[in-house]
């Protein structure tokens, strides 16, 4: 089966389950404040379904368009835009006669149910498959660092100690997860003369690298070779060849992975100088990369043991605890995400269905699966908290002003309300997807 498959197969199961569950957190509470459920839909059923049939009061079927599914509640404006029913008397059974604390409830059960799937997927997987972890020593070169990060005193190989005067179990995820995401005032390294230093940083750290593209910021040092070349691209242009070994690049030398990306990326000249050793000669080539620093060679490792992670297993209870510290540090950091989303830097990185395969492993692998799954599950959640009308938010925020102010939003502005967010939702859609064409197309 080729990649892409693997990778579809992976994105379409895991976004069926999400779709389900989410849509079982309206139901469930529906059902159980005696409100009617018209449809339960797993994707959309625009003019035709794959599948139906009726039980009891409530259609269940599969559509053919797959950007998400509903459920369509008896007297309410959602997607459907079932005006006629919205313009008859109001039944005791339909969404708009009940309290406004049921109709609350009801429209938070889909991210309720997000947020739970999300905590026990993790406490599944830890009590399952446990962690890796790395230490202070594991990367036996140190860790390549990008030139924001040199700008405020580290250095190339360092070793992490500490990070805000508290040592770290697992140094790689946490250290760069801090600098983008989290309150970071200072990092203790050990250089390699064996030096120790601690580093102040700036509150914006996380911006400034974001800005400079100098992502991820650490990362460990590793031996390479140029295992092939990508016809096109401009080292195949140059008569770059595989098995060459770069030795500098505009003069620096390069011994390991991260000063190879680190040269491209900080020359001052379009074009670049390299020198290759080919034959056990050397070689002075000239290369201009592509837009995105990118000059089309796919490299391997040279040494296996260049980082070592140890295994940690959890118990039944220590998996919860775990589970729930896990889950709550993924939604921190993915809400910390959004600063740099609203930016004009930050909204070409946006990327739609394509964007979310590419996530997924090449080969199936249940433990990536269940994970990813778990963080699309927050991503859904926080997501469709968003006070956009034609999102559960939307819906929420219309609901809270009702329970605050006593007054109801009129059926007509709810309507026109929907419609609204219905295409903020398109355009976003599109935005995103349009997206990653243009990235396939051009990068």
């Amino acid at each position: 089966m080729s990649v892409f498959l693997i990778k579809a197969a992976q994105l379409l199961l895991s976004l069926s389950i999400l779709v389900v569950l989410h849509e079982l957190g309206h139901f469930i509470p529906a059902k159980i404040f005696k409100t009617r459920v018209e449809k339960f839909y797993l994707f959309f059923d625009v003019k035709f379904s794959l599948f139906k049939k009726k039980i009891g009061e409530t259609v269940y079927g599969i559509g053919w368009l797959p950007l998400g599914g509903y459920v369509k509640i008896a007297g309410m404006i959602d997607e459907s835009m079932d005006t006629e029913q919205m313009a008859q008397e109001p039944q005791p059974w339909e969404f708009r006669s009940k309290p406004a604390w049921q109709r609350l409830i009801i429209m938070l059960g889909g991210v309720t149910v997000n947020f739970i799937l999300a905590i026990v997927l993790f406490i599944i997987m830890l009590s399952v498959w446990g962690t890796s972890y790395s230490t202070k020593d594991s990367a036996k070169y140190g860790y390549g660092v990008t030139k924001t990060l040199e700008n405020y005193g580290f250095q190339q190989g360092d070793k992490i100690i500490s990070i805000n005067d508290e040592p770290i179990e697992d140094i790689t995820i946490p250290i760069n997860k801090y600098l983008m995401f989290r309150d970071i005032d200072n990092v203790k390294v050990e250089h390699l003369d064996g030096s120790i230093e601690k580093i102040k940083l700036p509150e914006d750290i996380g911006t400034q690298l974001f800005e400079a593209g100098d992502l991820p910021a650490l990362e460990p040092r590793s031996p390479f070779e140029i295992d092939s070349i990508v016809p096109d691209f401009p080292a195949a242009k140059s008569g770059i060849q595989a098995k060459d070994k770069i030795v500098e690049i505009n003069g620096r030398p390069v011994t390991y992975f991260s000063d190879f990306t680190y040269g491209i990326k900080n020359s001052t000249d379009s074009i670049i100088n390299l020198r290759i050793e080919r034959n056990n000669s050397f070689l002075d080539l000239k290369i201009k990369p592509n837009e995105d620093n990118k000059i089309g060679i796919i490299s391997t490792k040279t040494d296996s043991t260049y980082i070592t992670y140890y295994d940690k297993e959890y118990t039944f209870s220590e998996s919860i605890t775990g589970g729930v510290r896990q889950a709550y540090w993924e939604v921190k950091d993915y809400l910390a995400q959004f600063k740099y989303i609203f930016t004009k830097k930050g909204a070409t990185q946006i990327g739609g269905f394509a964007a979310i395969g590419k996530m997924f492993p090449s080969a199936w692998n249940w433990e990536a699966f269940w994970y990813l799954t778990a963080f699309l599950s927050i991503m859904l959640a926080v997501l469709n908290l968003l006070p956009i009308p034609a999102l559960d938010g939307g819906h929420v925020m219309f609901l809270l002003y009702e329970m605050i102010s006593g007054r109801k939003p009129g059926d007509k502005f709810m309507e026109y309300a929907q419609m609204v967010g219905f295409f903020i939702l398109i355009a976003l859609v599109l935005f995103a997807n349009g997206n990653d064409i243009y990235k396939a197309i051009f990068n």
